[in-house]
């Protein structure tokens, strides 16, 4: 099961993504958490302390590891071939609930035509990632629409738009939903999150029904998740018995028999 979150900016994907690869996780798969964002913070939401986090080297960031891999004996030109397999093993850090973590930082490019090392080894590693492995991926997305022209979510097979009930947030949802069925990604769902009313529930609701997104759940609005990331602890600790966490794991179990 290869599964992509994505959704503007600040609406909870990282909190979805760290969750679901936690229960995943707890129901004894081997499960790989990509965290593609600019800004990464899926490993505090794992539970990495935040001294062993911040040592972290996104592999965008890996002069070394780039070099290594894309090196040619010609200034200015690049291999477009090489393995990757490698790279899991000796960059990915394990979570306190055997979850991998592998950070890969920022993909610069529009469209697949950059030509540039960093971007290079990133979509090779994504295609063996999604593609190749045989076990649960969890791709915590950067925020916004720009990514989903660089084919970076392409073979996933289920994408989850998280929103929140704003409107600015459910129009992103609409442009992201359509950039994934232009994809071809074979489920894609919607994902309430931070729903605190009626009003709420309502306004994600209809939103969905009126543009033929297949709702897949309601996050309630949780402030015990809320006092976990204001005193810097995981949710899969600090939060475990809430509300919030426990509509998520709700997800994880309903992606489970949609797999049946």
């Amino acid at each position: 099961m290869k599964i992509a979150v994505s959704g503007k900016g600040g609406v909870g994907k990282t909190l979805v993504s760290g969750t679901l690869a936690g229960y995943f996780a707890k129901k004894g798969y081997k499960v790989m958490a990509i965290d593609a964002d600019p800004s990464p913070n899926l490993a505090l939401t794992l539970g990495i302390p935040v001294e062993k986090a911040n040592q972290i080297v996104p592999i965008s960031e890996n002069d070394e590891l780039l070099e290594s891999k894309t090196r040619t004996d010609y200034p200015g030109v690049y291999k477009l071939h090489f393995t990757v397999d490698d790279i899991v093993e000796k960059n990915g850090m394990k979570s306190p609930y055997g979850v991998n973590l592998l950070v890969m930082g920022s993909v610069k490019s529009a469209g697949g035509g950059c030509a540039c090392p960093a971007n290079a080894v990133i979509r090779e590693l994504l295609r063996h990632l999604i593609v190749e492995r045989d076990e649960v991926v969890i791709l915590d997305m950067e925020a916004g629409v720009e990514h989903m022209g660089r084919g970076t979510a392409s073979h996933v097979d289920t994408m989850l738009i998280v929103a929140e009930p704003s409107r600015k947030s459910l129009e992103i949802a609409k442009k992201i939903y359509g950039l994934a069925k232009d994809l071809r990604i074979k489920d894609v769902f919607i994902v309430g999150n931070r729903v605190r009313d009626s009003v709420d529930k309502e306004l994600i609701t209809d939103f969905a029904e009126k543009n033929g997104i297949q709702l897949l759940a309601l996050i309630p609005y949780d402030e015990t998740v809320m006092k976990a990331d204001r005193v810097g602890e995981t949710p899969l600790k600090y939060a475990e018995t809430s509300e919030g966490i426990a509509a998520i794991e709700g997800i994880g179990e309903k992606l489970l028999q949609n797999r049946t």
